[in-house]
């Protein structure tokens, strides 16, 4: 019989993975997974652009890359960033295969087993499989309208001074759809300078802003650049290009980027040069702003129909937020519900959501009263006839 590791056996499967064969299915209209549109990649723009390049670029595509990234994507990328704020001159830049690498190469960076790290509540899936295959004992923060709880952080900051990590999403919260106060990142900063815990901030949906007054609040902590504090910024392709590109990034202080690139070594030794090469060509074309600027109308567009169809269907026991942008609404049913009974039986009608346990950093949780709706895969006529269903199944279980 084979003799796993202990970290490989405390693995599970993540039920949106496994909601995607039933979301394939022409007969289901799924809201499950935070994927962009397909009819919404521009297909012929990179085809354009990659067939204008010069052969000897085309060749490296095809050829294995330094590890760190191509030179070309990593001077491309800066500048994309800076014009964020961001310090790039005076951190390192990492391209990742995916943020979801990201997020485990810093994993393995800091974690030990049994080291307890903070997380939000509730959490992105992705990251709590890093932590958790790390063997992280997981220490859940709630959110409220603002962000992360500040007394809950300091408390348990209290208890436990040891704490390895903060992890965050305060950009359209993945799954809580919610945008952090630039308020409540002043608090968390004051919280945590001094205190050796380096924050991972995770900031995969911020350029999918919806409204103008909101991008003061868009500005990243790590673009605040505070003192006292190690800022990790991971940010992706996925959302802004195309998820199958399989392309993310890390802003780190020099220090830790030098133990993420020897991790990223023993990985896979260097992300898919091709890609690379593609994104590099789309950035440096300026094609990458207009670009975002029309998916951001698009989405915005999307989640108008779905708060449009939510208001006319559902109980109005069920509690949710508007979203300013990003890809997600987070529903809140009365105690006691359970989300997975309600998919089932949504299931039955021809859509699909996530349960919100799925998100939930206490495995041992009994508590599944809310869920995770995504827009963005989702013609505003197929949020219209979908959305009907999920409500119907809320009355069927809550009554």
């Amino acid at each position: 019989m084979p003799r796993f590791s202990k970290a490989v056996l405390s693995l599970r499967s993540s039920e949106i993975r496994d909601l995607m064969t039933l979301a394939s299915r022409p007969d289901i209209i799924s809201f499950a997974g935070g994927m962009p549109g397909n009819d919404l990649f521009p297909v012929t723009a990179v085809e354009e652009l990659f067939g204008g390049l010069d052969l000897k670029t085309k060749q490296a595509a095809f050829q294995y890359g330094p590890t760190p990234g191509l030179p070309t994507l990593l001077e491309s990328l800066s500048g994309f960033l800076e014009k964020k704020g961001l310090p790039v001159k005076e951190n390192r830049l990492l391209i990742t295969t995916g943020s979801q690498q990201g997020l485990s190469i810093l994993a393995r960076a800091f974690i030990d087993p049994g080291d307890t790290v903070l997380v939000e509540t509730p959490c992105f899936i992705g990251a709590l499989s890093a932590f958790r295959a790390c063997e992280a004992e997981l220490m859940a923060i709630p959110l409220d309208g603002e962000g992360l709880s500040i007394e809950r952080l300091e408390r348990e900051i209290d208890i436990d001074e040891r704490a390895k990590l903060l992890y965050l999403t305060p950009y359209f919260h993945n799954p809580a759809g919610l945008l952090y106060t630039a308020e409540r990142k002043r608090q968390l900063i004051e919280t945590l300078q001094g205190r050796d815990i380096p924050l991972i901030e995770d900031d995969a949906y911020g350029d999918l802003y919806f409204f103008e007054e909101d991008r003061q609040r868009l500005k990243p902590i790590k673009a605040i650049n505070p003192e006292g504090i190690e800022v990790c910024y991971t940010g992706s392709f996925s959302k802004i290009l195309g998820p199958g590109l399989r392309l993310g990034w890390m802003l780190l202080p020099e220090e830790i980027y030098a133990k993420c690139e020897l991790i990223k070594q023993s990985a896979d030794a260097c992300s898919p040069s091709f890609t690379q090469v593609l994104a590099d060509a789309f950035i440096r074309s300026g094609q990458i702003y207009s670009y975002i600027e029309s998916v951001r109308l698009e989405y915005k567009r999307r989640a108008a129909a779905m708060v449009a169809a939510l208001r006319e269907h559902l109980p109005e026991y069920v509690k949710w937020n508007e979203p300013r942008g990003g890809f997600y609404i987070w529903l809140t049913l009365p105690e006691g519900a359970d989300a997975t009974d309600i998919m089932k039986l949504a299931l039955q009608g021809g859509a699909v959501f996530v349960a919100g346990k799925t998100f939930d950093p206490d495995a041992s949780s009994k508590r599944n009263n809310s869920l995770r709706l995504s827009y963005c895969n989702n013609t505003p006529e197929q949020i219209a006839e979908g959305i009907p269903i999920v409500a119907d199944a809320i009355r069927k279980s809550c009554g």
